[in-house]
């Protein structure tokens, strides 16, 4: 039973517990555990990577440094920019964060006060939804419709959600949880949505390069203007398997520079000057890394739906984007107490869908991004408990 002590801030005890948190707690530390629930793959950061932050340590980069990030690195991400999105960038658009988490709470404070509505699709990650609600600004649901597998986004829907007290439209492509990956049109029509009602766009594109239809996803760089009101958050966490680092970084436009850099002081002022060493040869020296996990990701992204679809109980198709199977096995309603169930008898672990939102709750969310051999090991568990159900 949790206690909650009467004299804490009510809107701090009001932020709700993972969905995603309660099944892992559940089940952590068991024998033969195949952890599918988070956004998080088994291979360890790069040695290229590790060593340039270790021999930073070791060189004594550890004094307090640029609040919004090392020049070097903001170098290398505009770098980043200009390789993959063909965007040049200046570093006066760039500040680096303790995780793209961070980005996002950030980007939510900076555009949002307290009562401001923020629209976003749903099913989504909680995490962005809860730290609307920490930051007192009101989420908006518009859900993603979901037809044949396929999840698609209604743009009248979302203009529809808009009224006087919306300040931003929430956009992650590709999503998590759902694959999602919106089209170039898709992003056209939100931007002219944001454009007429003069609002802000918060750009999740943390899963950009993980697109399994040739090529990165469709970006807002590819269609917007330099006075385009967008900030984009990211993080080092999926490309070059840095989770734990929690190292991420914004661009946005330079008139937010002190804003941003004011609320990064008064948050953790600044990442460690070491990790943003190896974070500077992630991005420099890292290419063929993310290649070759991005096609690790797409064998087990393939392995993992194609057993789940043979059973011919599965509602589901190969995502265009992202990290992850988004599931819908016939008769399941409540995917949380099937979560529970099935690590119990399989020893797999998933994220239930009702963690992620409206239009959510009949779901299960995998992460693929794992040895192939161990994919196929939990596609066969998944499968004959599906069979069998």
């Amino acid at each position: 039973m949790t206690i909650i002590r009467p004299d804490i801030s009510a809107r701090a005890a009001a932020a709700p517990r993972s969905g995603i948190g309660e099944i892992v707690t559940y089940a952590r530390g068991r024998e033969n555990l195949m952890p599918l629930w988070i956004g998080e793959g088994d291979l360890p950061t790069p040695d290229f990577i590790t060593r340039a932050a270790s021999d930073a340590l070791l060189a004594g980069e550890t004094f307090y440094t640029w609040t919004q990030g090392i020049p070097a690195l903001r170098e290398a991400i505009v770098r980043y920019y200009a390789r993959h999105y063909g965007r040049e960038l200046s570093v006066d658009n760039i500040y680096v964060t303790g995780s793209g988490m961070q980005s996002i709470v950030l980007a939510i404070q900076t555009v949002a006060s307290s009562g401001d509505e923020i629209i976003y699709l749903s099913p989504a990650w909680p995490n962005v939804v809860n730290a609307m609600t920490v930051a007192e600004a009101k989420p908006v649901t518009v859900e993603l419709g979901f037809t044949d597998g396929r999840w698609v986004l209604d743009a009248e829907r979302l203009e529809a959600a808009v009224n006087s007290k919306t300040r931003a439209l929430f956009i992650n492509s590709p999503s998590n949880p759902t694959g999602w990956t919106a089209t170039l049109d898709d992003l056209k029509a939100v931007l002219e949505l944001a454009r007429k009602h003069g609002l802000w766009i918060i750009a999740d594109e943390i899963y950009g390069l993980y697109h399994f239809n040739g090529g990165r996803a469709p970006s807002f760089m590819d269609v917007m203007e330099p006075d385009d009101r967008i900030i984009f958050a990211n993080s080092f966490s999926k490309n070059w398997c840095m989770t734990g680092w929690r190292v991420g970084w914004m661009v946005a436009p330079a008139e937010t520079g002190q804003t941003l850099t004011n609320l990064i002081q008064y948050s953790t002022s600044g990442v460690a000057q070491f990790m943003q060493q190896g974070a500077i040869a992630a991005l420099d020296h890292g290419d063929d890394f993310i290649r070759t996990n991005i096609e690790r990701a797409r064998t087990s992204r393939d392995i993992l739906c194609d057993a789940l679809i043979a059973t011919n109980r599965v509602e589901t198709r190969k995502p265009d984007g992202a990290l992850y199977a988004f599931l819908k096995i016939d008769g399941v309603a409540d995917s949380r107490a099937e979560a529970f169930r099935i690590v119990d008898e399989t020893g797999v672990g998933m994220a239930p869908g009702t963690a992620f939102g409206p239009g959510g709750a009949a779901f299960m969310r995998a992460c693929y991004l794992r040895d192939p051999g161990q994919i196929e090991d939990a596609a066969q568990r998944l499968s004959d408990y599906i069979r069998r159900r």
